[in-house]
C-alpha cells in the first residue's frame, strides 16, 4: 500500500478523512474510528527505502514515549498498528491550530497569553521529563492550541527515553534549527534543560513576533544558537516574564531554571495546576545510551521539520 486517499480503512477501524498535515517522515489525516465512533488524527509513516527501517523505528519509539505520557496538555494516543507494510498512530483530533499557524496571524502575542501558553507548554515537557522521556524538537508546529486557549504538546517523533537504546547513528543530531539549543548544535546529547532553551526560543518568538534565531541557512542558524545572544525583547515586556524568557536562553544548561515546574511557576501557575509535578529531572537527564555518541568535526546534523525533507549538513563543530 503505497497510496493513501480519503475513505481508505486502516487496521480494519479507521477510516481516514482529509489529510491535516504533512512532514518528512508521516502524514496526518483527519479519520473516525469505526468501533468506538469517535473522530482521531491518523499518523501515517510515509515509505521512505533509504531510511524505511530508522523511520519504523523511531515510529514506535514514538507510540511507546506518548502512550507513557498521559495529561491535560499532551495530545493523547490511542494506538499503534501496522497495515500492509505501513506503521501508523491513532491519536487524539485536537480542533485547534498549530502555534506557528496562530504566530503567522497574530504575532507578536500578548504577555499574559504568552503566560498561558508557556506555562501550559512546561506543565507537558514536566510530565514527559518525569517519565525521562525528552521532546527533542519542541517548536510551534508541535504546539497546538485549542480556541479556548488549552494547549496540546504533540508529535514526539524524535523523542528520546532515557533509559532506552536509541536509533541516533554516531554523529547523527535531529532538531529543528531555528529552536535548537546550544548544545545540541555541537552535537552534545539533549537533556531537559535542550527542551526548555526551545520553549525559551518559542517564548520568545511569541513576544517579538520574529525567531530570535534565524540566518538563513541551516547550518548558520544552528550556530548562531551557541555563538550570539537573542535580540533584546520589546520594551514594555514584564520584566519577570522577560527574565525568564532570558534564563531559558542562557548557552550554559546549567544556568537555565532548574526544571519544568520551575519555568511553570515562575509565569504564574499556581500549585493547584500543578498538582502531581514534581521537582521534574530537567538537569538530571544528561547520559543517554553509548550510541549518541558526540559530533566531531565533519560529522552530520539532520534536520527534519514539518513541512519538508530533512536537511542534512556537514558541521564543524569549532567553527564560527
Amino acid at each position: 500500500m503505497n497510496r493513501l486517499d480519503e475513505g481508505m480503512t486502516l487496521g480494519g477501524r479507521y477510516v481516514l478523512g482529509a489529510r491535516i498535515a504533512s512532514g518528512g517522515m508521516a502524514d496526518v489525516w483527519a479519520g473516525t474510528d469505526e468501533v468506538l465512533q469517535r473522530t482521531v488524527a491518523v499518523k501515517v509513516m510515509r515509505p521512505d527505502t533509504g531510511h524505511e527501517e530508522l523511520f519504523a523505528l523511531r515510529f514506535r519509539d514514538e507510540a511507546v514515549h506518548s502512550a507513557a505520557l498521559l495529561h491535560t496538555n499532551i495530545a493523547t494516543l490511542f494506538d499503534y498498528g501496522e497495515d500492509d507494510g505501513l506503521a501508523f498512530l491513532v491519536m487524539e483530533l485536537v480542533k485547534g491550530e498549530p502555534l506557528s499557524m496562530l504566530l503567522k496571524r497574530r504575532a507578536p502575542l500578548d504577555p499574559a497569553e504568552v503566560r498561558s501558553l508557556v506555562g501550559q507548554a512546561a506543565l507537558a515537557l514536566g510530565v514527559a521529563h518525569e517519565a525521562r522521556v525528552i521532546h527533542r524538537d519542541v517548536k510551534p508546529a508541535n504546539i497546538l492550541v485549542r480556541p479556548d486557549g488549552l494547549v496540546k504538546l504533540t508529535d514526539f517523533g524524535i523523542a528520546r527515553a532515557l533509559d532506552a537504546a536509541g536509533h541516533t547513528r554516531a554523529g547523527e543530531m535531529l532538531g529543528t534549527p531555528h529552536y535548537l539549543s546550544p548544545e545540541q548544535a555541537l552535537g552534545e546529547a539533549a537533556t531537559g534543560a535542550s527542551d526548555l532553551y526551545a520553549l525559551g526560543v518559542v517564548a520568545h518568538e511569541m513576544l517579538t513576533g520574529r525567531r530570535p534565531f534565524d540566518r538563513g541557512t541551516p547550518i548558520a542558524t544552528a550556530l548562531s544558537h551557541v555563538n550570539e545572544p537573542p535580540p533584546p525583547l520589546p520594551d514594555g515586556i514584564p520584566e519577570d516574564l522577560a527574565s525568564l524568557v532570558r534564563d531559558c536562553l542562557a548557552k550554559r544548561p546549567e544556568d537555565r531554571p532548574a526544571n519544568a515546574r520551575e519555568v511553570a511557576s515562575r509565569v504564574g501557575l499556581g500549585d493547584n495546576e500543578m498538582a502531581g509535578l514534581s521537582l521534574g529531572l530537567a538537569s538530571a537527564l544528561d547520559s543517554w545510551a553509548e550510541d549518541d555518541s558526540p559530533n566531531t568535526d565533519g560529522s552530520v546534523i539532520r534536520f527534519p521539520d514539518l513541512g519538508g525533507p530533512t536537511v542534512a549538513m556537514q558541521v564543524n563543530p569549532g567553527t564560527a
